[in-house]
């Protein structure tokens, strides 16, 4: 049996999570078998909490990247096909790039029997005017640097989150994509209300060629870029010192604090997401860029007296801040009457990037 196989990729806080959710709903309906492999450099990730709840199968890759840990990647991708997946849907670490030769090409020469989607770049429109409508970023040059790389070696560029523009603007950054990237399929979806889902899911399913194009990349300047980030994933027992509480508040209450902190050392956010989970219930919040704000999804009302947190963080500073500033936000819990015990927690800088394969030039297969 033949599997799909479609990448998701895209910067931090980009909304591939949610597009993921959202297209294995989608699929999963249509009758199709979905499988799902997220990835980290750690272990404990939001994504993979949250998705394991999405009706299919699910597979983390963690301690590097796909294109790092190859191996491990299509150990993650024939499993679920073992199990019975059709369709694969993979997200890699929002600060990876040169999928194309990293992961596409490997995957059309030593693997025939998959069926490659086109590689699918998530961007988000904030990034867009950082990365090309010259708007003042706070991301480090070779973050930024990172981002265009991703959309220059897609097959297809997702403009998401277009349900928080207008006509005009929607217009005029389609445009500005189009113009930027030529070669490159140019789609526009809001991953959180499903518009245009439909159409993005029937062209990559529709028998494209995938991996079209191989990028010049720096890879010193790409370390750069993924070293400037900050990286930590922590699981939390809470308990509330006086019997039930609202989860929800205080997800949002934990967010705020982060956010102010960050705002005081000026640090970009890539991404702080977080999940609580108590009694069978539970509520997810994330902040994707300093300078937005904090969304709270499911189980608004949803009370207990125990919960059990995950939170993942991409903050552009030192992992030993990052770490310190996360400790005395979860330490200052016990104001709000909730006692805050960290059970693991990882915090890093990411390594140089490795690959396992590098292709020079791209792989021609029949279209399946």
């Amino acid at each position: 049996m033949t599997t799909r196989l479609i990448l998701v990729g895209g910067f931090l806080g980009a909304g591939k999570t949610t597009l993921l959710w959202e297209a294995a709903r989608r699929l999963i309906g249509q009758g199709r078998a979905v499988g799902l492999v997220t990835n980290d450099q750690a272990p404990d990730l939001v994504d993979t909490a949250f998705l394991s709840r999405s009706g299919a199968g699910v597979h983390e890759v963690s301690g590097s990247c796909f294109c790092c840990n190859f191996g491990g990647f299509m150990d993650a991708v024939q499993s679920l096909a073992r199990q019975g997946a059709d369709t694969v849907i993979a997200e890699p670490v929002g600060s990876c790039t040169d999928l194309s030769a990293t992961i596409l090409q490997p995957v059309k020469d030593k693997y025939r029997e998959i069926a490659l989607a086109p590689l699918t770049v998530l961007a988000d429109p904030e990034r867009v005017r950082e990365a090309l409508q010259g708007k003042e970023s706070l991301l480090h040059a070779s973050a930024l640097y990172i981002l265009r790389l991703q959309m220059e070696e897609a097959d297809h560029i997702l403009l998401n989150k277009v349900d928080t523009l207008g006509v005009d603007e929607r217009s005029a950054m389609t445009g500005t994509l189009r113009r930027a990237f030529p070669n490159s399929e140019i789609g526009a979806i809001s991953a959180r209300t499903g518009e245009g889902l439909d159409t993005w899911l029937a062209a990559i399913l529709g028998g494209k060629p995938a991996g079209n194009r191989i990028v010049e990349v720096d890879y010193d300047r790409y370390a750069e870029g993924e070293a400037v980030l900050g990286w930590l994933n922590t699981v939390v027992n809470l308990e509330s010192t006086g019997g039930n509480y609202e989860w929800a508040k205080y997800a949002r209450s934990l967010l705020d604090s982060l956010h102010e902190a960050f705002k005081q050392h000026n640090a970009e956010i890539g991404h702080v997401k977080l999940a609580i989970e108590s009694g069978g219930e539970e509520c997810t919040a994330n902040l994707t860029c300093l300078g937005g704000g904090i969304a709270v999804h499911g189980g608004e009302s949803f009370m207990g007296a125990q919960a059990a947190l995950i939170l993942n963080a991409r903050v552009q500073m030192p992992p030993e801040k990052l770490e310190k500033i996360i400790r005395a936000a979860l330490g200052a819990s016990g104001k709000s009457g909730v006692s805050a015990t960290i059970r693991t927690l990882r915090c890093l800088m990411p390594g140089r990037p490795n690959p396992t394969h590098r292709y020079s030039r791209t792989v021609k297969t029949s279209v399946v």
